[in-house]
């Protein structure tokens, strides 16, 4: 690759137009929030693309700005030298799955990229960051991909992390072994690295865990995920934790033993709502109310598409808690300990 010996070329300009960029596109959603919110995916990128050409009249770039679609590397780019990826949640939060650290669809001659986050669930935000100041560690899916953080803090990315500065690390034959040195520089006794194969798309963490070696708020989070995403584990079927210790392995990268015991490890219980005490409640509801502000947290923050390829149903974003208190519901059914506890309607009081 050639270097440009004129570093940053218009630096000043184009961090202008970046501003004037982020500006415009936040004053637009707040006139047209429902057509912005329905720009998912790459179809936001032609808006970026347009309102970042209409601002640059007048200055260096000026008809250098260039929508290069596809599976390219960044997706816009100006006189041919800055690159700007283009970034989308529907979920209020500030992190995604970012590009692989190969990057071997990089544009040639593109020296300086910039992250464009639109955060599309309300209320609708645009920010942007240099491309190497968001990216906080490194995770994979057919391949090793950034993970990136909005919100990161400085001194905190990826690089900082192995000491490599992302220019030096990009251009390396193999980049991919500074970060393993450093993921595994970390391990603890009886972690291993996690590469997942070229036919499983979801992303998971580098490094294997135990279970035991989580700490109390790890494992909580990660219980109130499964209570959201796999209601069958208050049932009694036999295979009810089946599904959570694969999303476990797979996902998270966590091998727990004995996953039955995290439910229902502590015996029966009572619980109070309003007036009505309830006796002989199973471990696993009293874990469910204990927690439930919490599991509804999660359950807001997790995308009605995501939700409904979890449960094998259909939901939407204004039902998806009513549609996950009816499937706890049905499936509390078949524990006979639990016939005299009604989860729905427990659960919708305990909610107001």
């Amino acid at each position: 690759m050639i270097i440009s010996a004129n570093p940053d070329p218009n630096r000043k300009e184009f961090d202008h137009l970046l501003n004037s960029t982020i500006e415009e596109l936040n004053s637009q959603a707040k006139k047209t929030a429902k057509s912005i919110s329905a720009l998912t995916g790459n179809k936001i990128e032609p808006l970026v693309k347009d309102v970042m050409s209409n601002l640059a009249i007048g200055s260096p770039f000026e008809n250098s700005i260039e929508l290069i679609g596809g599976q390219k590397f960044p997706d816009i780019i100006a006189k041919k030298y800055y690159g700007v990826e283009v970034k989308t949640t529907t979920q209020n939060h500030w992190k995604t799955t970012g590009n692989s650290v190969l990057e071997t669809t990089r544009v040639d001659d593109v020296e300086r990229i910039f992250m464009l986050f639109a955060k599309l669930a309300s209320p609708i935000e645009f920010r942007y960051r240099p491309y190497e100041e968001c990216l906080s560690e490194v995770v994979v899916t057919h391949s090793p991909r950034y993970l990136v953080d909005m919100n990161l803090k400085k001194g905190e990315t990826i690089f900082d992390k192995i000491k490599t500065p992302y220019d030096t690390l990009r251009k390396k034959d193999n980049p991919i072994k500074s970060i393993t040195d450093y993921y595994k520089s970390k391990l603890k006794p009886g972690e291993d690295l996690w590469w997942i194969d070229q036919e499983n798309t979801k992303s998971s963490n580098l490094v294997i865990r135990v279970w035991n070696n989580l700490s109390i708020e790890e494992k909580q989070e990660l219980k109130n995920k499964a209570m959201v995403y796999f209601p069958e584990l208050f049932s009694n079927r036999s295979e009810k934790f089946g599904r959570f210790a694969i999303w476990l392995v797979t996902r998270e990268a966590i091998v727990c033993p004995n996953i039955r015991d995290m439910f229902t490890a502590g015996g029966k219980g009572k619980v109070v709502v309003g007036k009505r005490v309830y006796s002989s409640v199973p471990r696993i509801f009293l874990n469910l109310f204990e927690n439930l502000d919490t599991i509804i947290e999660a359950l807001i923050l997790t995308s009605s598409a995501e939700l409904s390829e979890h449960w094998g149903i259909k939901t939407t974003e204004e039902r998806k808690i009513n549609d996950w208190i009816g499937l706890v519901d049905e499936n509390s059914k078949t524990i006979s300990d639990a016939t005299h506890l009604n989860i729905k309607q427990i659960l919708k009081e305990m909610i107001k």
